[in-house]
């Protein structure tokens, strides 16, 4: 991509904008991370420290009213903020990238997609971990049929957090959209999506384990996909023992693997694809000894099966992605459409687990 790069304002800056979507704006060729909309003056001097020549403005209002200097924008506030703000943007004539979930609701994502289509604008959703060393190395098993056809898909995204962070993230309150169900469950309930199609029924159970906590922090769903797989899906903050990030089962062998991505720990900690020691190709790799198996009838545990080598994890794929839509014409990565399907069944999951039955989509 050659020429001048399009012009982003990121609004918020604490866990999602800071961590994931500033750093990868500004790695990408193509996009310029202009200004960030954050209220809290702490954030505002990291921001600046960060990213020295980016402009800072306290409220939206103040990004929207000079919209004409922008190009994108990106909205990685409070979940509760995602619709009026993702408005507000395409409103005033600019694409938008929103953080997942992109609504509390299948039937605002549909209405925000409606809005964006009428005005001709991209609406993109975040689901970053669509780009995860695991999931990719997945969905390259699954195109090489090395797994036969799959019967049953499991998925977890566990952590062990005992003690409660407060904040609107753990909100009991409906409208602040919190919880893992809608949190960490839009992310494993978009993979299964991907990569077993549309879902036909939903079970679902969800839990408030810790003390203090008011959101569910121990959810697990069960769904059953048109095309006869069954998807077992567990997010949770309340485990003491880690299981498998994915155990694929599938009629001519299975796949195991343990352990996150890599990429989140390494924004985390400052580095930023393309820069540093973590540059190039290093970027999303994770150690051999971390590395899933395939096999039929053995136990990985005590090293059955073949060692499959994981991919490498390519978050900056997904902004990539969201330049070239913009300067070439290239697909939407993540339409607000696949994200409505997805809080379908988030939606049906809620009802499943609130009045104890199965919920037929």
């Amino acid at each position: 991509m050659t020429g001048t790069p399009l012009r982003v304002g990121l609004v918020g800056y604490g866990l999602a904008g800071s961590v994931f979507h500033a750093p990868l704006i500004a790695a990408t060729e193509g996009l310029a991370l202009d200004t960030v909309v954050t209220s809290n003056p702490e954030r505002q001097r990291q921001a600046r420290a960060a990213f020295p020549d980016v402009r800072v403005a306290a409220t939206p209002d103040e990004l929207f009213g000079r919209a004409d200097e922008l190009d994108l924008i990106v909205i990685a506030s409070p979940n509760r903020t995602h619709v009026p703000l993702a408005t507000a943007a395409l409103e005033a004539g600019l694409p938008v990238v929103v953080d997942k979930p992109v609504a509390g609701t299948a039937a605002e994502a549909r209405g925000l997609a409606a809005l964006a289509e009428e005005h001709g604008l991209l609406l993109s959703v975040f689901q970053n971990r669509r780009w995860d060393n695991d999931f990719l190395t997945l969905r390259k098993l699954l195109s090489e049929g090395a797994l036969g056809d799959v019967y049953r898909f499991e998925s977890r995204f566990e952590r062990w957090r005992p003690k409660p962070k407060g904040g609107w993230r753990e909100s009991g309150d409906p409208t602040d959209i919190g919880g893992l169900l809608y949190d960490l469950g839009s992310h494993v309930v978009d993979q299964a999506l991907v990569l077993f199609g549309p879902v036909t029924s939903v079970y679902a159970e969800t839990d408030v384990r810790r003390d203090g906590a008011q959101a569910d922090d121990d959810t697990f769903l069960a769904l059953t996909h048109a095309n006869g797989v069954r998807s077992h899906l567990y997010v949770s903050a309340t485990t003491a023992q880690l299981g498998p990030r994915f155990r694929v089962l599938g009629s001519g062998a299975g796949y195991v693997k343990h352990g996150l991505d890599p990429q989140e720990a390494a924004l985390r900690d400052g580095l930023r694809p393309g820069a540093g020691a973590d540059a190039g190709a290093g970027w999303g790799i994770e150690p051999e000894e971390l590395w899933g198996r395939v096999g039929s009838g053995e136990s990985p545990v005590t090293g059955g099966g073949r060692v499959e080598p994981t991919l490498p994890g390519d978050y900056p794929a997904y902004y990539a992605a969201v330049a070239k839509a913009l300067l070439e014409g290239g697909p939407n990565p993540v339409t607000a459409q696949e994200a409505a399907a997805a809080l379908d069944v988030l939606e049906a999951a809620r009802r499943s687990a609130d009045e104890k039955v199965t919920v037929t989509l």
